[in-house]
């Protein structure tokens, strides 16, 4: 017998479209506590897609023991599993380099009265 594997890999356009969809679901995604999406916050590091559609996603959270970590983390993964062409979602919680108020964004900011 013969079998045949089909490698269906993404170009440039579509992994640009995957991964804008990506970044739209996790301006969606909030902290209970903070009135401000994660995006935002800067407290998403790393987005990396690759052309099967595995995405990784690298985040941290304002503070090490967030009381709301589980609840923030499965609403990331749940949401990015509904993006269509990613194929699996992997979250990793990383604490370096620590999170601080410099990576919000102007806007995060604005809406939390720091600027």
């Amino acid at each position: 017998m013969i079998f045949f594997v089909i490698l269906l890999i993404m170009n440039a356009e579509e992994r640009l479209k995957i991964e804008e969809k990506v970044v739209e679901m996790l301006r969606t995604v909030y902290d209970p506590e903070i009135p401000v999406d994660i995006y935002s916050l800067g407290l998403v590091y790393r987005i990396d897609l690759t052309d099967a559609g595995d995405l990784t996603v690298d985040m941290t959270l304002t503070a090490p023991n967030c009381p709301m970590a589980d609840f923030i983390l499965e609403d990331v993964r749940m949401k990015l599993e509904s993006v269509e062409g990613v194929k699996s979602v992997t979250v990793n919680i990383v604490f370096e380099p620590e999170w601080n108020q410099d990576m919000m964004s102007e806007e995060a900011k604005l809406e939390l009265g720091l600027l």
